[in-house]
């Protein structure tokens, strides 16, 4: 099911947070240091005693006390349109479970009245981002609906192209249980010839990034000297960028832009939401979650701990941004509408998968899911009731 986070808005509708509401958000946000201090209690002097005045005689006055309730001004219903007509997108890595914003994105597609404004994403997520973005600025929504299918085809069917995923980054830190150490491609492939860059050049046209017409991007690496988060945005996206954002230290050699070395854009946000909020131009902001935040089974085994320690690490800083957005939303950005789909409300027993699962039947259930997923997102209306729509559309064939 989809979750909608921050459900609260004001009546303006129109009113974006691009303006003054991100300039509020962006002070807000720093909630532990710079919160006012409060006033110092004033010292009232004090004062003689004063002798109380001589009794003087009155007439009995009769008071009526009448008692008035002032009258409550009716809750207004949100006149913001549902489904929103501008629509900027935060999507979360985490492996083949990507092929679920997959389905996500490819049910978006088919609402022609849906603008994307901004996309934010890390590790797979920023794959995904970025297959979106460029098919977009290149061949509209059929042109971003067809590198999504095309990529992820490739995934399931293409077995050089499923190996290469696996060693070039497309799966998550933990992953080192699965492969070891050996497998860095530093040492698997010497004469650093990276197939994955081809593969990424083949499918993404990063010229067309720079378009007037590609939504804007936030792309997420996670910079080794400090360990801070490093946002690429269209002009700056290459290869090595995407490369940077999905690159898991255990499994690649970090990636270097610009004599500074990168590893994989979830350790320090998956996705960045903080910022995209502050940045966008529409208040609709749509969170598709695809690791794991919920599992009632404690791991035993290393490879069950091993998965766990990363969909909680991929959440953390998540849930951090969540929750900073709900305190600013609450005192300085009232317009910002926060939405979530969430893979693990969808799709049974997620958390005991791996995100390195490459199976085909996995990752068609994922993309399935996923449109369904998003179905019932744009069905569900601003305030969480079912608008009259047409029909649910039927999933379309994958090639």
């Amino acid at each position: 099911m989809s979750e909608k986070i921050v459900g609260t808005h004001d009546g303006g509708g129109s009113v974006g947070v691009s303006g003054t509401a991100a300039s509020r958000l962006l002070s807000a946000t720093n909630i532990w240091s710079d919160a006012p201090s409060p006033p110092a209690p004033k010292v009232l002097p004090v004062l003689p005693p004063v002798s109380p005045p001589e009794p003087i005689a009155k007439a009995p006055v009769t008071v009526e006390v009448v008692t008035t309730v002032a009258p409550v001004a009716p809750v207004q219903p949100h006149s913001r349109q549902w489904p929103p007509r501008k629509l900027s997108l935060a999507l979360q890595g985490g492996g083949t479970f990507a092929a679920f914003s997959w389905g996500v994105l490819e049910r978006l597609l088919e609402e022609p009245d849906i603008a994307i404004d901004t996309i934010s994403g890390a590790s797979a997520g920023a794959i995904n981002a970025l297959l979106l973005a460029c098919g977009l600025a290149e061949g509209g929504r059929e042109g971003a609906r067809s590198r999504l299918n095309r990529f992820w085809v490739r995934l399931m069917h293409e077995a050089s192209f499923r190996s290469l995923m696996l060693i070039g980054g497309f799966s998550p830190a933990g992953s080192s249980v699965a492969f070891g150490p050996t497998l860095r491609s530093g040492q698997f492939d010497p004469f650093d010839l990276d197939p994955l860059r081809q593969a990424l050049s083949r499918d993404i046209d990063f010229a067309a990034l720079r378009d007037a017409s590609c939504p804007k991007l936030m792309i997420a690496a996670t910079r080794i000297r400090d360990g801070q988060q490093q946002i690429f945005r269209n002009d700056a996206i290459t290869a090595d960028v995407a490369l940077a954002s999905t690159c898991p230290p255990l499994v690649h050699c970090a990636v270097e832009i610009d004599g500074e070395a990168y590893w994989d854009g979830g350790f320090g946000g998956n996705p960045p939401l903080l910022r995209l909020a502050q940045e966008t131009t529409t208040p609709d902001v749509l969170l598709i979650q695809v690791t794991p935040a919920r599992d009632s089974y404690v791991p035993i085994t290393l490879a069950a701990i091993d998965r766990r320690l990363d969909q909680i690490a991929a959440n953390a800083a998540l849930n951090a941004e969540i929750a900073a957005i709900e305190w600013a939303q609450a005192h300085a950005a009232p317009s910002l509408r926060l939405s979530r789909i969430a893979a693990e409300d969808s799709v049974e027993g997620l958390a005991q998968r791996s995100s390195t699962d490459l199976g085909r039947g996995f990752i068609r259930a994922l993309h399935r899911s996923g449109r369904e997923a998003a179905e019932r997102w744009l069905r569900q209306g601003a305030n969480g009731k079912a608008p009259a729509r047409d029909a649910v559309r039927r999933e379309p064939a994958l090639a």
